[in-house]
């Protein structure tokens, strides 16, 4: 947890100082800001559950703590393997709210927002690809771990106006399949998945990716039949019912 802790508070830093660099009292300040964060941090990983749901809201809403959830999930789930299904569902449940979140501020804003914290060109592509792909652009990315661009995807859901429904269930989807997955490796093997699993995305992420991309695409197809027989059902109901 301290080395995902350490990574974003560089990465915070660094953008700080690139755009207050002539503020001299900044570094002191930023300093006891990055002493608060990782206490905070620390409390709530002593919460346990109560601490996975909230770092799950904040890592999926404004905030980014990469790896923090999922180091949290794989140590709960090797202290405790009975409830390996339940801490991936908790984390997941904190995601999808957290996404909700940035969701619906775009949503409200628009394209006027969206394009103030991402650029044009990206939001641009990311809107071809959710009319050629839909839902796949939303589980995909929230299957795959950092550094793999997701809040972009959820931004542009909102300004796009995608259905409330399947934006929820997609984001479920991909997080519930993403901590169940790193969760049940760390019940069976331990606590050697965790850098097992790191070394891995790092030395064969095509593998990673078209491993996740086959695993995505089987339950899409299984996700539309179904959607296409309650649609033919409820057609036919409807039908019925006038008749």
């Amino acid at each position: 947890m301290s080395t995902a802790l350490v990574l974003a508070a560089i990465r915070l830093r660094l953008s700080t100082l690139l755009l207050f660099a002539q503020w001299t009292w900044l570094d002191s300040v930023w300093k006891h800001v990055v002493t608060f964060a990782k206490g905070v941090f620390h409390g709530l990983q002593m919460l346990g559950l109560p601490g996975i749901f909230i770092i799950a809201i904040l890592d999926s809403s404004l905030l980014s703590i990469p790896e923090v959830n999922d180091i949290l999930v794989v140590k709960a789930c090797v202290e405790n393997p009975s409830a390996v299904f339940y801490y991936p569902l908790i984390a997941a449940t904190g995601s999808v709210i957290g996404c909700l979140i940035l969701f619906h501020i775009t949503r409200r804003g628009g394209q006027a927002v969206l394009h103030k914290r991402f650029s044009k060109k990206n939001v641009e592509r990311v809107e071809k690809f959710f009319a050629r792909y839909g839902a796949l652009c939303l589980v995909i990315p929230s299957l795959c771990p950092p550094p793999t661009p997701f809040k972009i995807f959820v931004a542009t859901a909102g300004a796009l106006q995608y259905p409330r429904r399947r934006f929820i269930i997609s984001i479920l989807v991909g997080r519930f399949t993403r901590y169940t997955v790193e969760g049940v490796l760390a019940a069976v093997y331990g606590r050697q998945v965790l850098d097992y699993m790191r070394a891995y995305v790092r030395d064969y992420p095509g593998t990673v990716a078209l491993v996740a991309t086959l695993v995505l695409l089987v339950g899409f197809i299984c996700y539309r039949v179904v959607s296409r027989y309650l649609i033919t059902r409820q057609t036919e109901n409807a039908m019925a019912g006038g008749d």
